[in-house]
C-alpha cells in the first residue's frame, strides 16, 4: 500500500493499492463496482489506461518520473473517464498512473503541473 500526498507531505489524499505485476496493471479495477473516495490503485510503468470491462466512471492521475527529493509531477489528469468509452488513454511522458473514482481528483485540488509524493503506508 501507498500513499499519495502533496508533495510538501502531510495528511494523505489517497491509500493505493498497488498493480504489481504486468497483469494486475492491465487488469487495473475491472470486475470492481467502486472504490472509496480516498482510495485508488497505483500503476507504476504505465503512460496509458484503458476502460474496457469497467463498470464505474474513473478519473486517471499521470505521473511523471520521480524527482531527486522523491516528487512525481502529475504530467495530467484525465477526468470522468467513462466506462467502454475513451477507450484507452495514454499520455507522453507519463511513468505511472493512479486511478481513482470519478470526481476525487478535483476534490482533491489535484491538477497537471502540480508535485506529489508516494510514500509506502505505515
Amino acid at each position: 500500500m501507498l500513499k499519495l500526498s502533496a508533495a510538501g507531505g502531510g495528511e494523505a489524499l489517497f491509500r493505493l493499492e498497488v498493480a504489481e505485476s504486468w497483469l494486475a496493471r492491465l487488469r487495473g479495477l475491472i470486475g470492481r463496482s467502486g472504490v472509496g473516495r480516498d482510495e485508488g490503485l497505483y500503476l507504476a510503468g504505465t503512460n496509458g489506461v484503458h476502460m474496457f470491462f469497467m463498470r464505474f466512471p474513473i478519473d486517471c492521475v499521470f505521473l511523471g518520473a520521480p524527482q531527486p527529493d522523491g516528487t512525481r509531477q502529475i504530467v495530467a489528469v484525465k477526468s470522468e473517464l467513462q466506462p467502454w468509452r475513451g477507450i484507452v488513454w495514454w499520455v507522453r511522458g507519463a511513468k505511472a498512473a493512479v486511478e481513482v473514482t470519478s470526481g476525487a481528483a478535483a476534490a482533491a485540488g489535484l491538477q497537471a503541473g502540480d508535485f506529489v509524493r508516494l510514500d509506502p503506508t505505515a
